[in-house]
């Protein structure tokens, strides 16, 4: 019987209602007792890592998960972690940097009901989970939500109520439950030894490009930070409103070494800026990135990852294109 350590982190799948609205405050032992039917399936130890909302969840607590994984990592044959909806994607992704090369399935679920309410997608969500930790077919990070599996660095939150919750975004499934029985489209194979990170580089931004927006904006942000990610409209560039601000506040602060990485807000097909004028001027410069296919979550936990470990701007280019669990496919 597979051995499988449970991870619990709070969000709404832990959530009870109190009479400041729901707030997590069940253990994953509290969790488990609500499906038995997963001592069947698997031995089980359980962790509780923090009892949060997700909102609240910040880079510090990815990298006490990743620790908490590297540390148990020998002693279990997957992992499955109860984390919040709302930033389980930014998780996904930034585990997907942290824990590279993982032979073994490190799965994320959680609910958009609590697990004590009577139309809930917890006890399906969970038990699905544990089935994926159990798998010899997955490795990785990935997200069990809603009967899918999707990889790790290409998950999204696409529905806000919806118990569908999750997309994969320019990528394909991994796989799909039904009746708890898995049925794998993808399976990845991992030949490496599993490689942990324990440090990001918090000094990332990330602002999405609105008609009208002011250079003060992009100028204040990057003036804080050591990167910018930019979500640019359609396939990507930079609006010149009639003069050249934008264009001039992007040189000077990669001139001081800072980075930019232009992606797009639009949710499929990725971005290409050698398609129009406004974002050609930003090719060529070592300092720009382009985030291509790739999600935003992906972009910006990725940047966090790179600049933890270097600034110099061949290997940070090096490293960002370079792909990883599959995050970038299209590159130019």
């Amino acid at each position: 019987m597979k051995k499988i350590l449970m991870l619990g982190t709070g969000g709404t799948i832990a959530s009870e209602m109190t009479p400041e609205g729901l707030t997590p405050e069940l253990r994953p032992a509290q969790l488990l007792s609500y499906v038995p039917a997963i001592k069947d399936l698997c031995q089980v130890d359980c962790l509780s890592l923090f009892n949060i909302d997700s909102t609240n969840i910040t880079p510090r607590h990815w990298c006490a998960i990743s620790r908490a994984l590297e540390l148990n990592y020998h002693l279990y044959d997957g992992f499955v972690i109860s984390h919040g909806t709302d930033t389980m994607a930014y998780t996904a992704a930034a585990l997907s940097y942290m824990v590279q090369d993982a032979d073994k399935p490190i799965i994320m679920t959680g609910a958009q009901k609590p697990i004590n309410y009577d139309s809930t997608d917890s006890k399906l969500n969970l038990t699905d989970a544990f089935v994926c930790a159990c798998s010899e077919e997955l490795a990785g990070v990935d997200i069990v939500f809603s009967g899918r599996v999707i990889l790790g660095t290409r998950a999204r939150k696409t529905c806000s109520k919806s118990f569908a919750a999750f997309s994969s975004i320019n990528y394909p499934d991994l796989a799909i439950l039904q009746d708890h029985r898995l049925m794998c489209y993808i399976s990845p194979r991992c030949r490496r030894k599993p490689r942990f990170f324990h440090q990001l580089e918090e000094r990332v931004a990330l602002v999405k490009m609105v008609p009208g927006t002011e250079p003060e904006l992009l100028d204040f942000l990057l003036s804080r930070n050591k990167a910018l990610i930019i979500e640019c409209f359609g396939v990507g560039g930079l609006p010149s409103y009639e003069d050249s601000r934008l264009l001039e506040l992007v040189e000077r602060h990669t001139a001081q070494g800072k980075f930019i990485v232009a992606t797009t807000q639009v949710q499929n097909e990725g971005s290409d800026l050698s398609v129009y004028s406004v974002g050609h001027s930003l090719k060529g410069n070592p300092y720009v990135l382009e985030g291509f296919d790739m999600t935003t979550e992906a972009v910006y936990a990725k940047m966090m990852w790179i600049l933890a470990q270097t600034r110099d701007a061949e290997e940070v280019n090096r490293l960002f294109y370079a792909p990883v669990a599959h995050d970038i496919l299209h590159r130019g």
